[in-house]
């Protein structure tokens, strides 16, 4: 996959090294001086394009006609609304990824400028903090499918509804699925006749409906 980067602050340079540790295809563009510095010490060479991020002929240079996907990550939200919509309607670059600087401009983020993605980071705080409130002790490992379903993690307590009881007369919604089981150290795979003990670790994928009812389930009872 090849990912052109806009902007090579903090938020840009930590993009380009996890997608170049994962072996894809980087460029990254930027015109500071002071920025070119530092990215040239923390980056190969020629992952590094110099020049305007929101200039036409740069990103047609830098390789934005065979790009993957465009990522807008300059400091200013004005700059990356402009990239995301030159980047489709002159570039036609299938997908698009933003990152919101002011959360109060995140309504400006949407199908008009061609975002196809955008990161409010205010927005992932605050909903990171929600759902470790409102899962008790069940951990979230992992989001997929843009946060629609979830990778979880959650041991069983003493006295959980669970104990005792299989897979298949949990009861689950459809979009709730058992990855496998942790006991003793060992991972097992679960059928539909596996039955819960105390202490094993779960692992489970699934929408939040699936994770309400993992909840019930592994729940430690009340005065236990």
């Amino acid at each position: 996959m090849f990912v052109l980067i806009a902007g090579g602050g903090r938020t840009g340079a930590q993009l380009a090294s996890l997608l170049l540790a994962e072996k894809h295809k980087v460029r990254l563009i930027e015109h500071r001086t002071e920025l070119l510095s530092r990215l040239h010490r923390e980056l190969p060479t020629e992952a590094i394009y110099q020049g305007s991020p929101v200039d036409p002929q740069v990103l047609e240079q830098a390789g934005i006609r065979q790009a993957d996907v465009l990522a807008a990550t300059t400091e200013t939200d004005a700059n990356n609304l402009v990239l995301c919509y030159i980047a489709r309607e002159m570039f036609k670059v299938k997908r698009i990824i933003a990152r919101i600087n002011n959360p109060r401009n995140a309504w400006l983020f949407n199908e008009t400028f061609h975002v196809d993605a955008a990161l409010n980071q205010a927005n992932v705080l605050a909903h990171l903090i929600l759902e470790e409130m409102s899962l008790g002790d069940m951990m979230t490992l992992l989001k997929i499918r843009r946060g629609r379903y979830s990778l979880v993690e959650e041991k069983i307590p003493v006295g959980a509804e669970a104990i005792g009881k299989a897979v298949k007369d949990l009861g689950l919604p459809e979009q709730c699925v058992i990855a496998a089981i942790i006991r003793h150290g060992d991972v097992l795979m679960p059928r539909g006749n596996f039955v819960f003990e105390e202490g094993d670790e779960v692992l489970a994928i699934t929408d939040p409906e699936g994770a309400a009812r993992l909840m019930e389930l592994f729940a430690r009872p009340e005065g236990a």
